[in-house]
């Protein structure tokens, strides 16, 4: 009797690890809203991030991150804060001339969030909703997104978070990409969402030390060039999760290839719907767009 209530016990505890795992299990399709889905939000802010969970059928927020002077992860795309879409604390314009006059990197966190990001026009977006804003630390908005979840019963969504840096901005307008490793993944470790989050980035460098330092992290490379698969996977020195090509790339043979290695193909950054549909039937594993809404219609 006491082995029989054992074995229950132990069967129990399997299904329970079993039922967790399918929690966590990647999406069969991700539908990601880049930069939260800046065609209609103000990008790689809470707001955007917030209004991408609203849209039904996307699964994955995606976002770039940066590092401030006093050792901040920020949520950001650009080096240097933009012209294009930024005003000043004080609600005036950055001026061209001074397109790098404020590196992230550059300056600490506190003054950064003193700059209007949402209110201004964005030519490249005219949909886009003005909304004022900043940019937020990553801890913010990974704790705005887990609110939102908890408050209005939605699914977990996954976090595919970029480390923008190169080998010629180190030191310039990004750290080495050990100390922004670290730095990242003590947030994410912190926040406790490391089994919902993709790491990605154009720069093989920060991949390599996370598929060396956190294994079981997921990891996509990044990738804009005339390689083949097989130079691409080659160049990186290990086979990432997710490859990740920019997608006019895509084709019938590469996808095939990568799911013949276990890789998957998430293309960025696809925007309309005639394009997103010829994605989809080369069978990619997801999509990486400016317009979720759209994204979420093609079939």
């Amino acid at each position: 009797m006491k082995l029989k209530k054992t074995a229950i016990i132990i069967l129990l505890a399997s299904l329970a690890v079993k039922s967790q795992g399918q929690e966590v299990n990647f999406p069969a399709f991700s539908a990601e809203a880049h930069r939260g889905g800046r065609g209609l939000m103000p990008e790689n802010t809470i707001p955007a991030m917030l209004n991408a969970m609203k849209i039904e059928g996307i699964t994955t927020l995606e976002m770039d991150t940066h590092i401030s002077k006093d050792g901040k992860v920020v949520v950001t795309h650009d080096d240097y804060l933009s012209p294009a879409f930024m005003l000043t604390p004080d609600g005036k314009d950055i001026p061209v001339t001074d397109v790098k006059k404020y590196p992230i990197f550059g300056m600490n966190y506190a003054d950064i969030k003193q700059f209007d990001l949402g209110t201004k026009y964005y030519e490249l977006f005219p949909q886009q909703k003005k909304e004022k804003t900043h940019l937020p630390l990553l801890s913010d908005l990974i704790d705005a997104v887990q609110r939102d979840i908890k408050t209005n019963k939605r699914k977990q969504f996954f976090y595919n978070i970029e480390t923008k840096c190169s080998e010629s901005g180190d030191g310039v307008t990004n750290p080495k990409p050990e100390e922004f490793v670290k730095l990242l993944m003590d947030v994410i470790l912190k926040k406790k969402i490391a089994d919902f989050v993709v790491i990605q980035s154009f720069d093989k460098r920060t991949i390599q030390i996370i598929h060396e330092k956190y294994p079981k992290m997921k990891t996509s490379f990044l990738v804009a060039n005339k390689k083949t698969y097989e130079e691409n996977i080659a160049d990186l020195g290990f086979k990432p999760f997710i490859l990740s090509p920019v997608w006019q790339m895509v084709n019938e043979e590469l996808v095939k290839k990568a799911h013949a290695d276990g890789v998957k193909i998430i293309p960025w950054t696809a925007n309309t719907l005639a394009d997103i549909q010829k994605l989809k039937a080369l069978n990619v594993d997801g999509i990486i767009s400016d317009y979720p809404d759209i994204l979420v219609q093609a079939k």
